[in-house]
């Protein structure tokens, strides 16, 4: 019998998994008709993906743009939802391309039933990548 992980717990492995750059398990961590919307996304880029296979297809090559080494701040707050939490974190790495740094605050809003991700909504700025001149999502834009 499989043990379902808490939305807390599920989280945090999620972020293990990022760092260790193992895109397809961090995939498999989502509910088939998972979305994750982008409410701060510019002009051109994702909104809103519908399905895993879309989330798959955003995060495929993200460790090719991104070699994330870190969060080291992270604060997950229970809602009165049981299955949603309430994410304040910080990841740090490097980009790629140009060795430069990578220093990104989130905030996201996370819902897990059964296990898996339902909806994730990610509140990152995107005036930090536009400065950075790296397109870490490549096609998908």
């Amino acid at each position: 019998m499989t043990t379902l992980l808490p939305p807390a717990e599920l989280y945090r492995h999620g972020l293990r998994l990022l760092l260790e750059k193992d895109i397809p398990a961090w995939v498999d961590l989502w509910d088939e008709g998972g979305t994750m919307e982008f409410p701060f996304a510019p002009p051109g880029w994702p909104v809103r993906l519908e399905g895993r296979q879309a989330v798959a297809d955003y995060m495929r090559h993200y460790p090719d743009h991104v070699d994330l080494h870190d969060f080291p701040e992270v604060t997950i707050h229970q809602t009165t939802v049981p299955e949603t939490i309430v994410v304040e974190m910080r990841g740090v790495g490097r980009l790629v391309e140009t060795g430069s740094p990578f220093d990104m605050t989130y905030i996201a809003v996370v819902t897990v039933k059964a296990g898996r991700i339902t909806s994730y909504r990610d509140y990152w700025n995107p005036l930090a990548v536009q400065r950075s001149g790296v397109d870490f999502v490549g096609a998908n834009r």
